[in-house]
C-alpha cells in the first residue's frame, strides 16, 4: 500500500511561484506514473500534470501548460509540481494521485493524498 503526502501549498500573490512535493511511503511507488489535480469550491476536479514512473512521459492540463512543471525523484520517493506565474484561477486544493500510467482520468488513479491548500491573491 501507498501513502502519499502533499506539502507546500499557501497563499501567495499573483505572479508567485510555489512548489508543490508529493511523498510517498510503501513500496513500488517508483514503478508507477503520479498525476497531480486540484479542487476549486464549486468547480469539478481538474486534471494539473502527471508524469511516468520514468519521467518520460509528461503531460500537462491546458490551463497550468507553460507555467507548471512536474518532475520526480524516486531516489527520494517524491514527486514535485513547480507552479510559476501564479494566478488568482489556480486558487484550489492540489492533490496528488498514484497510477499506472499518465492520463487526465482521475479514476485510473488508485491511492490519492489528502490534499495542499494554494491560494492566490490578485
Amino acid at each position: 500500500q501507498v501513502q502519499l503526502v502533499e506539502s507546500g501549498g499557501g497563499l501567495v500573490q499573483t505572479g508567485d511561484s510555489l512548489r508543490l512535493s508529493c511523498a510517498a511511503s510503501g513500496r513500488g511507488f517508483a514503478n508507477y506514473a503520479t498525476g497531480w489535480f486540484r479542487e476549486a469550491p464549486g468547480k469539478e476536479r481538474e486534471y494539473v500534470a502527471g508524469i511516468s514512473w520514468d519521467g518520460d512521459t509528461i503531460y500537462y492540463g491546458h490551463s497550468v501548460r507553460g507555467r507548471f512543471t512536474v518532475s520526480r525523484d524516486n531516489a527520494k520517493n517524491t514527486v514535485y509540481l513547480q507552479m510559476n506565474n501564479l494566478k488568482p484561477e489556480d486558487t484550489a486544493v492540489y492533490f496528488c494521485a498514484k497510477g499506472l500510467v499518465v492520463t487526465i482520468l482521475d479514476r485510473e488513479y488508485d491511492y490519492w493524498g489528502r490534499g495542499t491548500q494554494v491560494t492566490v491573491s490578485s
